[in-house]
């Protein structure tokens, strides 16, 4: 048990609601790409208890077990604040997200409400066409909601400017083409990516701007007995462009579907973007490539983030998810003359050094 492990555990049994109960050893919950861990512990009432906030919360009822969830966000690495912040927020909208129920901003913890444990992505692997399609909708629903109710807040939150679109897209660059393919871009090829990364940020900076999660995928979405998914790791949002979160969840780095599903889901996505008026009908093939050309630079980013958890963070599984997100860049760049370039790149010089690698 190291010393951060046991500071964490202290921490916790000393919160005065929690004083006159049993708790259990934290187990493992999951973990992200970040710096963040998650631990669940169980809460008995004791007889006699009861008198606090969890007595509050839960009823007070003696023998009562209760599940709850401790973030550790070390503060080197990791801020806790846009966390709770934002919970707040997406509670204000009537959204599923974790409730924090105490916090330790000095030393990096958070304990929340549980919100269980099957995310979209394991439910989606037993499931049925017709429950899937459902999982689909609601988490559209849901975002529907976000977008619609958070307008008026979403200028709150950093601005997902062509400075950050850039950064991100350099991630592919610097952490998959040249350290993790070593592959050196020629100036013809630097000049052609740099066009594409104009271009994909202009397509980006023109849509209407919205209430943006930033990672609205099967891992950060979880089952409920409602019709309404939990959200999780919600941190990172930002004011941004109104289809990044719908390709996020339709093309997901970690699952894939039939291009005629996808097409059918977004249909169904851009006909409640009319009903609330964040779109028009008119401007259905807009919307379509708008969300194309978004998807292409949330792929290119996820590929330099999946290279840089392996090379930086020692995190090699996320490897094996890198070639979905290049078949979702040349499947979509496909259909658009001005990603040609891109496509080359990948199908000539990409694909074959992946190939010897594995």
């Amino acid at each position: 048990m190291n010393e951060r492990f046991e500071t964490m555990l202290n921490w916790v049994a000393h919160l005065p609601f929690l004083a006159e109960q049993k708790i259990s050893p934290p187990l493992s919950a999951s973990s992200d790409a970040s710096f963040r861990r998650y631990f669940r512990i169980q809460v008995t009432n004791r007889e006699g208890g009861g008198q606090g906030e969890l007595s509050l919360l839960k009823g007070g009822d003696s023998g009562v077990e209760n599940s709850y969830i401790i973030m550790d966000a070390p503060v080197e690495q990791e801020d806790c604040r846009p966390f709770i912040r934002i919970s707040e927020q997406l509670l204000s909208m009537g959204l599923h997200v974790p409730k924090v129920l105490a916090q330790n901003l000095e030393q990096g913890f958070l304990l929340l409400s549980d919100l269980g444990s099957q995310t979209y992505l394991s439910a989606m692997k037993s499931a049925s066409e017709s429950e899937v399609d459902r999982l689909y909708q609601n988490a559209l629903t849901a975002l529907i909601t976000l977008q619609s109710k958070g307008k008026k807040i979403a200028n709150t939150l950093p601005d997902y400017d062509a400075r950050l679109l850039d950064t991100e897209m350099n991630l592919f660059s610097d952490w998959f083409v040249e350290t993790h393919l070593n592959i050196t871009l020629d100036k013809i090829e630097q000049q052609s990516w740099q066009s594409v990364k104009e271009t994909l940020q202009r397509s980006a900076l023109a849509q209407p701007k919205v209430y943006v999660h930033r990672d609205y995928h099967s891992r950060n979405l979880m089952v409920t007995a409602s019709n309404t998914p939990s959200i999780l790791d919600f941190q990172d949002a930002v004011q941004g462009a109104l289809t990044y979160d719908a390709v996020s969840l339709l093309r997901d780095c970690y699952i894939a579907w039939p291009e005629e599903q996808v097409i059918e889901w977004q249909r169904a996505y851009f006909l409640q973007l009319c009903a609330v008026n964040l779109m028009h009908k008119n401007e259905w093939s807009n919307f379509q490539k708008s969300m194309d050309l978004m998807g292409v630079q949330r792929h290119l980013k996820a590929s330099g983030i999946f290279a840089r958890l392996n090379h930086r963070d020692g995190k090699e599984a996320y490897l094996k998810d890198i070639p979905l997100t290049l078949d979702y860049i040349v499947s979509v760049g496909a259909k658009y003359t001005e990603l040609t370039d891109l496509v080359r790149l990948i199908d000539t010089k990409v694909l074959p050094r992946m190939s010897d690698l594995t």
